[in-house]
């Protein structure tokens, strides 16, 4: 294919795509930005310039970084062999990503491929649905998510959603969701800060006596909140969360699509607080972006509750992904698991990760508008409030320009964009789990020269 030119591609873009999360009237007057190439943790948009992305692809997705021709070559090679056959079928890449995945979840069992990390949070809720019909007469039908989290953009992931901006003007939502709160210690409400774990878990408790244990089926979680401000657990939550779940009977759903893979330092993030979950659900890092996919691994013992007798129509679990039978995917995710495995990048990730923590205390102490510094591994976020002492948050605007200064210096971060009413304002590093200490000296000079500009 002949490459277009420049003025084209972006006359086209202009008038025929209708981007993500963009209010397209800010194309009046300037252009999209176009990220055409990409190596190790370097991009570049198509006017040449270079820069470093500390996130991932923009939504803590490359994680094993940009270029990688043994994967490309992989999924080449599969395409040609076989590229499709609907799921209710065996493939090859399948059977192989899937016993390798599992060789990393000691617990779990079963795996159901998909294409999107909404999609797989569908389909754990579907079967928590499901295992009400065929064990609790339909009564245990109700989902517990936490505020702050995010679980995905359908309908149904939206009413799971404990952030008000981005499923706002999207209701009436699924009905039998029901919120518990978030467990931010820096934004903690209790006046005591022992023992914070157990408190913050034992509200899940409080839900589900409010709402009936008869009612509950279930409770899903990040194990590190994402998009809603890189919020780390503190200790003992999770294990109370599972004390919780077995003495109401709750399915466990962990929603690893952001953490998951590396992200943390282990396989997934649930892997750090010492909790076994019943469901959990995976996407971006899967394949680091090369290719659509998305899991839902289960114990098994939720697999076994749909085995029955065939004569019995609505017994097992009555649910498609057309993608879900693409070999794309499961090819990729396969080598790049290999990659993670041969490379040591969870070694890196815990080394790499201490170190970046380190710079950005060093960067707090420097610039009082960085009110908290937490994450683990190469996943880690900075809110930024106008006084420490009252912790009032900035605005969205101030964020918004600290990226913009970063942006001119020729590198990427993130930050938590048009979720909350009033707590937009964390900015968010997600490196892939190949970055060295020179790229984060890099992201962090950015870092300060862009506070040292905003706070002038």
């Amino acid at each position: 294919m002949q490459t277009p030119n420049s003025a084209s591609v972006i006359a086209a873009d202009k008038k025929h795509v209708w981007h993500h999360l963009t209010q397209h009237k800010i194309y009046e007057n300037t252009d999209p930005l176009f990220i055409v190439e990409g190596n190790g943790m370097r991009v570049k948009d198509i006017a040449g310039k270079e820069y470093l992305d500390a996130v991932s692809g923009g939504v803590w997705t490359v994680n094993v970084g940009y270029g990688r021709k043994k994967i490309a070559q992989a999924v080449s090679d599969q395409l040609t062999k076989l590229c499709y056959f609907a799921n209710s079928f065996g493939s090859i890449p399948t059977a192989l990503f899937a016993e390798k995945l599992i060789s990393k979840m000691p617990g779990m069992s079963r795996v159901y491929f998909s294409n999107s990390g909404s999609e797989a949070n569908e389909k754990a809720f579907k079967i928590v649905r499901q295992i009400s019909q065929l064990k609790h007469d339909g009564k245990k039908y109700k989902i517990v998510y936490r505020d702050r989290d995010y679980h995905g953009t359908t309908i149904s992931t939206l009413s799971a959603c404990g952030q008000f901006e981005r499923k706002n003007q999207y209701g009436p939502f699924t009905p039998g969701f029901v919120e518990m709160p978030h467990c931010s210690v820096y934004r903690s409400p209790y006046a005591d800060s022992t023992d914070l774990g157990k408190k913050f878990a034992d509200e899940l408790e409080k839900v589900v006596q409010k709402e009936g244990p008869d009612t509950v089926g279930g409770v899903i979680l990040e194990p590190i909140t994402a998009g809603g401000g890189v919020i780390t657990p503190p200790e003992g939550y999770f294990e109370r969360i599972t004390e919780i779940c077995k003495k109401y009977g709750l399915l466990l759903i962990i929603d690893e699509v952001v953490c998951g893979l590396g992200r943390t330092g282990k396989w997934f993030g649930y892997q750090h607080y010492n909790v076994q979950p019943d469901i959990v659900t995976m996407a971006k890092g899967v394949a680091s972006g090369y290719a659509a996919i998305s899991c839902t691994v289960t114990t098994e013992q939720v697999f076994k509750d749909f085995i029955a007798d065939p004569s019995d129509r609505d017994s097992y679990f009555r649910d498609i992904s057309t993608f879900g039978g693409c070999t794309a995917g499961p090819t990729a995710a396969l080598v790049n698991l290999e990659i993670i495995e041969e490379e040591n990048l969870l070694e890196n990730t815990v080394k790499m990760g201490d170190y970046l923590m380190g710079r950005l205390l060093e960067l707090k102490d420097k610039h009082a508008i960085i009110g908290d510094v937490r994450g683990k591994g190469l996943f880690a976020g900075l809110e930024l409030v106008k006084d420490r002492a009252t912790k009032e948050p900035v605005e969205e605007s101030v964020t918004a320009r600290v990226v913009g200064e970063c942006m001119k210096q020729g590198v990427i971060i993130g930050k938590t964009t048009r979720s909350f009413r009033e707590l937009n304002n964390t900015l968010c590093l997600s490196p892939a789990l190949i970055c060295t200490k020179s790229d984060i000296d890099e992201i962090i000079n950015a870092l300060d020269n862009g506070f040292k500009t905003v706070c002038a």
